[in-house]
């Protein structure tokens, strides 16, 4: 059977692709940190770092499969998870120090993928919540890199809008997936779910 997919469901595959990409590479698991200066530098991580990109993306993809409706159900945990992702960074600034923070990154895409799978509906704070616990560690993770740095704020400033950005990003996908092809949705969930678990294995 033929499957026909309009421009917007076409758009929407260009979104969750990235987040299901299940390669060893990341931002800081096994990589080397950098230090970021700039707006520019600081939007660019997120987007070059697969393991926040698909934390983020995922994020989105769930909030939509989950909502009942259109409308603050959808922001709950995109909220949630950009607000204490910018908590994480102020810790990680401030040089406090968190255990086993690669390792809960890591966790985090495999919870986030398996939530867009099953597609659980949680109430909205309890979404916030529990996404925002492992955005404090993404943060985390950022502010270490940029403890020092005089440029740490503006820097910042680009991370937490790359971040609104691809949150926006799984949320138009998944809302356009949601009825139709939400299979779509759920092989990126898997995706993102298998990356995590993949990169748990190589702590281990």
């Amino acid at each position: 059977m033929r499957i026909a997919l309009s421009h917007r469901h076409t758009a929407a595959l260009l979104f969750i692709a990235a987040s299901a990409i299940g390669t060893s590479a990341s931002a800081h698991t096994g990589a080397e940190s950098h230090i970021h200066n700039s707006f520019l530098s600081g939007f660019a991580h997120p987007l070059f770092g697969l393991d926040h990109l698909a934390a983020m993306v995922a994020v989105g993809l769930w909030s939509a499969l989950a909502a009942r409706s259109a409308g603050r159900d959808l922001l709950w945990g995109p909220v949630g998870f950009a607000a204490m992702l910018l908590v994480g960074a102020v810790l990680g600034l401030e040089g406090v120090a968190l255990p086993a923070v690669e390792p809960m990154i890591a966790a985090s895409l495999l919870v986030t993928g398996l939530l867009v799978v099953s597609r659980l509906r949680v109430p909205g704070l309890a979404a916030a919540l529990g996404v925002g616990a492992f955005a404090v560690f993404h943060g985390v993770a950022h502010g270490y890199e940029l403890a020092g740095s005089d440029s740490a704020w503006l820097t910042l400033a680009g991370m937490l809008t790359a971040t609104v950005l691809l949150h926006s990003a799984g949320l138009a996908a998944g809302w356009a997936l949601r009825h139709r092809h939400v299979w779509l949705a759920r092989a990126a969930g898997a995706g993102v779910a298998a990356f995590g678990g993949a990169l748990l294995a190589q702590m281990a």
